[in-house]
């Protein structure tokens, strides 16, 4: 069997010609952009998370940036990437080190885990990308390269699976080169080791790969157990008044879409007028599926609409900066393009 230095040594060898050195959060790299980073890489491709990335950093480029900013900027900027609960801790962790920590991110691991939306691994690539220390990680590609190499059976979620992963992980992280080699296990998994096709003829790790040995290659990692996702229903109201200002309603704080602003449900409109029937939408969340009826109603009274916090008109371009769900933005937009009916 190769030595773990050995597996270390040959992985790092083939990033140096054939990993990726030019991301934007890898150039003047600070613990602050590794952080945010980190936090928009999860469940999503680095391919999404460039452009929104260096968006994001021209509007916040440090800390105190974030900290100060109204939260309705940072999920503006966050509109269409999705998972909004990471953008409401992205602001909340900034808060509290502004409060905590001198505005600065904990450099511990164990502390960075107590802050809103960080896990260990997250952590641990925090502290291995931004201060070069021996931090094993544990993302989904490093789970994926582990999983096969070490001919780990199970779905990763399962705890005792998990354990093992993290055990295979601690024993493959070498003692120097920490922020290189935590670049070069992801882009292994991101490139070569990839969930379909994977190039196994390419690996830098193959010659001792139990998937590969055993020919296990597209069985391993171990898929979720499926599930069918059930649907769910909502009508949504879009109200529009005489001056063309749509009404919007600002989510609760937590859950779907939390935080954000979204059309009103016709339900809970204090009015009569049940709309014209304008568009429907199916959207696919992780745990189930949510089917969409939008009715369309114009209002020559905006007093028959109640007044209430979280109720606000906007002028469609305004409510197109505002931090909207990505099929609440695509309704919108639709609209706007729609003529009026006489």
């Amino acid at each position: 069997m190769t030595s773990t230095r050995t597996f270390a040594n040959r992985l790092l060898e083939w990033w140096q010609s054939h990993g990726r050195h030019d991301l934007p959060w890898q150039v003047d790299r600070t613990p602050y952009r590794v952080w945010v980073a980190e936090i928009m890489l999860q469940q999503t491709q680095v391919a999404t998370v460039t452009g929104y990335f260096e968006r994001f950093m021209q509007r916040f480029p440090d800390l105190i940036a974030l900290a100060t900013a109204e939260l309705d900027d940072v999920l503006a900027l966050w509109s269409g990437l999705g998972y909004y609960a990471r953008a409401r801790n992205l602001h909340a962790t900034a808060k509290t080190c502004m409060e905590q920590y001198a505005g600065e991110l904990p450099s511990d691991p164990a502390l960075l885990r107590e802050l809103p939306g960080i896990g260990e691994s997250t952590a641990n690539a925090i502290v291995a990308q931004a201060h070069d220390r021996r931090a094993p990680i544990l993302d989904g590609n490093v789970k994926r390269v582990l999983a096969r190499h070490s001919g780990i059976e199970g779905w990763p979620g399962r705890a005792a699976v998990a354990r093992r992963l993290w055990q295979e992980a601690d024993a493959h992280t070498p003692a120097t080169r920490a922020c290189d080699y935590t670049q070069a296990i992801m882009d292994l998994g991101a490139k070569l080791c990839t969930a379909r096709a994977p190039s196994c003829s390419d690996c830098p790790v193959a010659a001792d790969c139990t998937a590969r040995i055993e020919d296990r290659v597209t069985d391993l990692p171990t898929k979720k157990p499926r599930r069918q996702r059930p649907r769910r229903a909502v009508t949504l109201a879009l109200v529009e008044n005489r001056q063309g200002k749509l009404l919007l309603q600002r989510r609760p704080p937590t859950g779907i879409w939390g935080g954000l602003w979204s059309l009103p449900r016709l339900d809970e409109l204090d009015s009569t007028d049940s709309g014209e029937a304008h568009q429907s939408i199916e959207h696919h969340f992780t745990h189930f599926i949510l089917d969409i009826e939008v009715r369309r109603i114009r209002l020559t009274d905006p007093t028959r609409i109640s007044d209430a916090d979280n109720l606000a008109w906007m002028r469609p371009e305004q409510a197109l900066q505002s931090g909207l769900p990505r099929p609440i933005r695509r309704i919108i937009e639709a609209g706007r393009m729609m003529p009026d009916t006489p």
